[in-house]
């Protein structure tokens, strides 16, 4: 048996999954970990890390390596996605990730994938536990800084994906600046969204899937308020089903809100309060794009994603 273990570090979130590797080739998760660290704060309008994002990752990816060696962890992956494809002091990230990620598995340090291997991590992880009588499915991933669009079907034939120029950091920092955002930026968002949306159609076949996956914070966290939970559940999160006339209700009204009002919602994270909203208008823009193309009306959401895709490769390695 051997433990390997992922790190996805992203516009807003860093997280971890370890897990364990059996000789039969089953794969047992010993613990996810999710920090809002915020990294790419800012690089949308800079173009580089500001030293606060770059301290609060160091600190979170000290207690991941801490986590990492205590479970005795062999092997690991990290993984960069949008922040550091725009930043320009990128260096000091991936000098920062060797020094630490070298205590676990020597050589190793922080990798910048592109947005069509980022999808099809995605999307290797979040069917996982799918059936194929439910495909093809289109697995949408909605991060901090960009969002990944794939279409595929269960053995792992990927039909088309597209990584987007929108997350909730982005839309919210590039245009949702005031707290509540005013109709004019919300009108302005939605544009935006709309447009990265036509861009999908023309690159991702959407209207070959029959099912629609969301993953990643803005989808759990809307499964979450949906069904009313006290606290986050994701036992209860995964495989949940969002319908889209309900869900529209509920970003309405998320958008609407300041996020000291969200932040009082114990299910929403503190670090996610003030890019929900953005989250929702791209949630919005996405139901409208599935709606031209499909006759879907609801998202199923999966507490799996690029973690476990990276685990499922590790895996693989492992046992060739």
């Amino acid at each position: 048996m051997t433990r390997v273990a992922a790190v996805d570090c992203g516009t807003n979130s860093i997280r971890l999954l370890i897990s364990e590797i059996q000789e039969d080739g089953k794969i047992r998760d010993i613990s996810r970990t999710m920090e809002i660290v915020r990294l790419g704060q800012g690089v949308d309008a800079t173009g580089e890390f500001e030293p606060e994002a770059l301290a609060r990752t160091r600190a979170a990816l000290e207690n991941y390596v801490k986590q990492m060696k205590f479970e005795k962890v062999e092997r690991v992956r990290m993984v960069a996605t949008s922040a550091t494809r725009d930043a320009k002091n990128h260096r000091e990230f991936f000098d920062m990730t060797e020094e630490l990620l070298g205590q676990v598995q020597p050589g190793a340090r922080a990798e910048v994938i592109s947005g069509e291997e980022e999808a099809l991590l995605s999307f290797t992880g979040a069917v996982g536990d799918l059936h194929s009588e439910e495909g093809p499915y289109c697995v949408i991933d909605l991060g901090g800084g960009s969002t990944e669009f794939v279409v595929g079907t269960i053995d792992g034939e990927i039909l088309g994906s597209h990584s987007a120029q929108m997350g909730c950091v982005r839309l919210t920092e590039r245009i949702m600046r005031n707290d509540p955002p005013t109709e004019a930026e919300i009108e302005i968002a939605t544009d935006y969204v709309a447009e990265r949306m036509a861009e999908v159609e023309k690159i991702v076949p959407i209207d070959k899937a029959l099912t629609f996956v969301g993953c990643a914070g803005t989808f759990t966290t809307l499964s979450a308020l949906a069904q009313g939970m006290e606290r986050y559940d994701a036992d209860s999160i995964h495989g949940s089903e969002l319908r889209f006339d309900a869900l529209r209700v509920l970003t309405r009204q998320m958008i609407g809100l300041p996020s000291d009002v969200r932040a009082l919602n114990p299910v929403i994270h503190p670090g996610r309060a003030d890019v929900i909203g953005g989250g929702c208008v791209a949630v919005e823009g996405i139901m409208t794009m599935i709606e031209r193309n499909s006759e879907a009306r609801s998202f199923f959401i999966s507490e799996k994603d690029i973690l476990d895709g990276i685990i499922t490769g590790l895996a693989a390695k492992l046992l060739s």
